[in-house]
């Protein structure tokens, strides 16, 4: 290689050493500010001329040759044979020749925010120059830095990272838009999806520099260049884009694709889920969904016309457990968003019955947005009787008491880093949802949120959305399982847990009972309770005159809200310390709303069943006070089916019998079938019971007994193995075995439901 510029013979020389001094020579030479640049070698020449540097190096064993500054690092190694001659400058590398037979070569770059466009720009030029062509150099890049970043990690590293690789993906999209439809264009889009997934993969920091990395994407026109490229007609492009646009959907960029290509990333999605037999474009089309459903209210009305819900709902159907949590999230998503019109939406296409199988599903995280999803819609009492009828909702209280909200917080990247603060806005209100269920999810979920908050540093966010308040009125509630999550929030964030009011009402003391008036909204009446010394024994006992004439409350609206809220209270209630014979249990089977009578009926006397069966209807208008001519009516009939017992449903027709379908299935491994079975029946007018829940070995539970006597039409679920147990049971004690000897006692028709029919569901559905 020759300078350039005139250089006089002679004026390079060779270092000449002596035998014993000739095994190694360093020589460190003086280049340009922060440049650093170190041979090892057994030959080396060397010219400086202002700030231009020539070296020239040979070696025949190894060579080592390090080149740093505060921009990058490149460090390259030769073995054997190596030839090499550099010129370099100021700004970079100028000119570069090496010949080798084995070299390994590592590349790193780092900056602060400060850095120059200049520095950027020679960063970039020495990539190039030391990786090959644009592509290659974005191809062969190492992300290993990426990988190795950590909960522990410097802040100045996290730092370095978003500058690296906000760089890179700069480089990348320039590259893109020059690519245009060449076949390396798919593998470019490809490498920045494997940048933006690790990312998000990094501990505690993968939020941040997840969202610093999608802004950069989308300040490079990066995000406008996938949207384009989800209208082409190269597939290999199409979902190459669709794929990075999932990984890249925050809430900057969502608002960027819902102002400039909603249709686009919406059909593109739809597209996604009608391949067949492809895994990955089911977990693209439903993860792009998901995050489209996290906008606005009208947002999601354009993405339910465009069929964004109707392709959520038939991918339900699938097994694959990532697709499924995004259907699970896209549910959830809308049900927050969507507004009353988006959920009215949904209880036409029948999402209740479909947040069943993924409620029921065995995956934590599938199951847990399912019944979010469900606790959302019902806590809307336009729509709250719809959602009742699908079952859905008898799943939420297994989950929220089975888990604990810190280690679920873990189980998964898709909330391990938190929701929004617009997200959580949503769910505050489901908070003070006069459905237990709703309520006890939604204190679980910002128990979970108010333990990453304060990780992150963010628990402000909390009073700026005002849960602090809804938070602090669950916490005193004496519904048991919300007012825990709820306290243990507050605890997290740092504020104060008011006083707790247990669920066993009637052992409040006066100080109880005050509380409670305060919370529901009656303080100016608070004195007259504490004067009239009332306590829970006393406050089950209210009536309305006492209302009136001794607690002061004249105002019949008044007087009626306190009474609603009075008897909300009774259905909560735990009456264990005064009901040993489950007398409350007996009311709650005729309906949650005959709780209320429960107290009355212990004072009366009434805390044995045996006692029931002498009562008149007379008594219970007298002695219990219940005034409904209705409820007395239907509490005889429920004392007469208690009485008879199981004996006259034995020998009923089919044609008496008031259940369609009974679905019997295996726990370990037929839950998710006979979901979906519940659901295709139900869609086509049967009704099914289910049973939702996992029995002891040896435990036969006797609604099980009495729904299947009630069924014309009796399910078997055959999954592999669901009839292992049965073999040799000569006792009955594996509940499969039970339920199918009930069914044979019962007349039922029997429909065996193999894994292996092909059209299971509508073989199944034809014959009943």
């Amino acid at each position: 290689m020759s300078a350039p510029w005139p250089v006089k013979e002679g004026a390079l020389k060779n270092k000449i050493m002596d035998g014993d001094q000739q095994k190694q020579v360093k020589t460190r030479m003086h280049l340009p500010p922060k440049l650093n640049f170190q041979l090892i070698n057994d030959e080396a020449r060397s010219l400086k001329a202002g700030d231009l540097s020539q070296q020239e190096s040979k070696n025949l064993a190894q060579t080592n040759m390090k080149v740093t500054t505060d921009k990058f690092s490149s460090e390259r190694t030769a073995m054997e044979s190596q030839q090499q001659r550099q010129t370099v400058t100021a700004s970079g590398f100028y000119n570069q020749e090496k010949h080798s037979s084995s070299t390994s070569h590592i590349y790193t770059s780092s900056s602060s925010k400060g850095l120059s466009t200049s520095a950027k720009i020679n960063a970039t030029r020495q990539f190039h120059l030391l990786n090959g062509t644009p592509e290659e150099a974005i191809l062969n890049t190492s992300l290993e830095d990426l990988e190795s970043l950590s909960a522990t990690s410097d802040v100045h590293d996290i730092e370095r990272a978003k500058h690296k690789y906000s760089t890179y993906l700069d480089e990348s999209i320039r590259c893109l838009q020059k690519l245009d439809q060449n076949k390396d264009a798919p593998l470019v889009l490809d490498k920045i999806n494997d940048v933006m997934r690790k990312a998000w993969a990094v501990p505690t920091y993968g939020h941040e520099l997840g969202y610093a990395l999608c802004n950069a994407l989308r300040n490079s026109g990066g995000l406008d260049l996938i949207m384009q490229n989800c209208t082409k007609s190269d597939k290999s492009l199409q979902f190459a884009s669709a794929k990075l646009l999932e990984q890249c959907l925050t809430a900057e960029n969502r608002a960027h694709v819902v102002e400039h290509g909603l249709d686009k990333v919406v059909n593109v999605a739809c597209v996604c889920t009608k391949i067949s037999n492809s895994v990955d474009h089911s977990r693209v089309g439903t993860g792009i969904l998901e995050h489209l459903f996290k906008h606005s209210e009208e947002t999601c009305s354009d993405v339910v016309r465009l069929g964004g819900l109707d392709a959520l709902l038939f991918e339900c159907r699938k097994s694959d457990v990532e697709t499924l949590r995004h259907c699970a999230g896209a549910l959830a998503n809308l049900s927050l968003y969507g507004g009353a019109e988006n959920q009215e939406a949904m209880i036409k296409r029948k999402v209740p019955m479909w947040l069943f199988p993924l409620a029921f599903h065995t995956d934590d995280n599938i199951k847990y947005y399912a019944c979010l999803a469900i606790t959302v819609l019902v806590a809307n009492p336009e729509i709250e009787a719809e959602v009742l009828q699908s079952g859905t909702l008898g799943l939420v209280e297994p989950f929220v008491t089975t888990h604990n909200p810190s280690e679920f917080a873990k189980s998964n990247l898709a909330h391990a880093h938190g929701q929004s603060k617009t997200w959580l806005k949503n769910l505050v209100p489901v908070l003070s949802s006069k459905r237990e269920e709703a309520s006890n999810l939604a204190a679980f979920h910002f128990c979970m949120e108010a333990g990453i908050k304060k990780q992150q540093g963010n628990t402000n966010m909390f009073s700026e959305i005002g849960a602090i308040e809804s938070l602090k009125k669950v916490a005193s509630c004496p519904n048991a399982v919300a007012s825990k999550y709820a306290a243990q929030a507050l605890r997290l964030i740092g504020e104060e847990v008011p006083h707790k009011l247990s669920q066993q009402v009637p052992l409040w003391s006066v100080e109880d009972v005050e509380e409670w008036v305060k919370q529901i909204g009656f303080p100016e009446v608070s004195i007259s309770f504490v004067e009239s010394r009332v306590d829970g024994d006393l406050l089950l006992q209210l009536t309305e005159e006492n209302l009136r004439d001794d607690i002061g409350l004249t105002n019949g609206i008044k007087r009626k809200r306190f009474t609603r809220e009075l008897q909300q209270l009774k259905k909560m209630a735990d009456y264990t310390s005064r009901d040993t014979s489950n007398i409350n249990n007996f009311l709650q089977s005729m309906g949650l709303e005959f709780s209320i009578y429960t107290y009355s009926f212990l004072n009366a006397g009434l805390d044995k069943k045996d006692y029931l069966r002498n009562i008149s209807e007379d008594q219970l208008l007298s002695e219990c006070g219940i005034s409904n001519s209705i409820h007395r009516l239907r509490i005889m009939e429920g004392i007469r089916q208690l009485e008879n017992g199981l004996a006259n449903g034995m020998n009923e027709d089919n044609q008496d019998k008031s259940l369609d379908v009974f679905v019997s299935y295996r726990r370990s491994n037929g839950s998710q079938l006979a979901s979906l079975l519940k659901v295709h029946l139900q869609l086509r007018g049967f009704s099914v019971f289910i049973d939702v829940e996992r029995l002891e070995a040896g435990k036969f539970d006797n609604n099980l007994l009495q729904s299947i006597q009630k069924a014309k039409h009796f399910l078997l679920v055959l999954t592999p193995n669901a009839l292992e147990r049965c073999i040799g049971d000569i006792e009955r004690k594996d509940w499969v075995h039970r339920e199918i000897c009930a069914a044979l006692s019962a007349n039922c028709n029997i429909i065996p439901s193999s894994t292996t029919s092909s059209s299971l569901n509508s073989n199944s559905c034809r014959k009943i």
